[in-house]
């Protein structure tokens, strides 16, 4: 069982008194969306220790007997499988995934660094959740898909924010640091979710070869100011290194 487990004692709402003033009715209401909701997260906090202890093909009473908790309790809270799976994908990208890319591009670190450092942190941090990443991609279906979407887009927007600024600082051209920033994110997440389906190699050559894709890109819009006028001005030959 879940190390957390929570106990099989819900209760629901009693009847509301007709003759109940108003704002006693309002206060009852509103305690029990704040039950509601705390109780939610203590549900999915409790999936997602179900499913690293039973594996990402865990169904919903699988859950349940990991949490502690009957079914039943499951679907007072949460509509279906895929509600509960929304709402594990929303708890695991705000306080598992964002934090640590968060952190990892908050330090002080040049431009390089900075791109290794936001990778790592991403492919790290799948790595030692496979189960999780994988549940929810296999149930990524509609509203779980749109979960994925914003974490995706989210990460992005903030990396076009960086990027944008550190180009601006440059004196290059930065409007192209939204699509760039979307490249670069999606590349990363596929080229992850291809390796952590298979791991035909380590996670530390997986870090490697992004992170040579990632900053060949950054260095070439670099070399141009960012600009794509000066870009296709300019002959694209693949060069050989010279012989050590």
């Amino acid at each position: 069982m879940a190390k957390n487990a929570v106990q099989d004692n819900e209760q629901v709402d009693g009847p509301v008194v007709a003759d109940a003033k108003p704002e006693k009715s309002d206060g009852r209401k509103r305690r029990w969306r704040e039950h509601k909701i705390a109780r939610r997260e203590e549900l999915v906090d409790g999936t997602i220790a179900a499913i690293r202890a039973r594996g990402r093909e865990i169904g919903m009473d699988e859950i349940a007997s990991e949490i502690g908790v009957s079914k039943t309790v499951l679907y007072r809270y949460f509509a279906d499988k895929s509600d509960l799976t929304t709402a594990t994908m929303m708890r695991y990208v705000e306080t598992i995934l964002s934090p640590r890319i968060y952190e990892a591009i908050s330090g002080d670190l040049d431009d390089f660094e900075l791109t290794q450092a936001s990778i790592t942190a991403y492919v790290e941090t799948v790595a030692s959740d496979p189960d999780i990443y994988l549940y929810v991609m296999a149930n990524g279906a509609g509203a779980n898909r749109d979960v994925v979407a914003d974490s995706e887009r989210m990460i992005a927007e903030l990396l076009s924010t960086v990027l944008g600024n550190r180009l601006r600082e440059m004196e290059m051209d930065s409007g192209g640091s939204l699509p760039w920033a979307f490249g670069i994110v999606g590349g990363i997440q596929l080229a992850t979710h291809w390796w952590i389906s298979n791991k035909s190699m380590s996670a530390e050559s997986l870090i490697d070869y992004l992170t040579m894709m990632t900053w060949g890109g950054i260095t070439g819009i670099a070399a141009v100011n960012g600009s794509p006028a000066k870009f296709k001005s300019v002959p694209h030959p693949l060069v050989k290194p010279a012989e050590d």
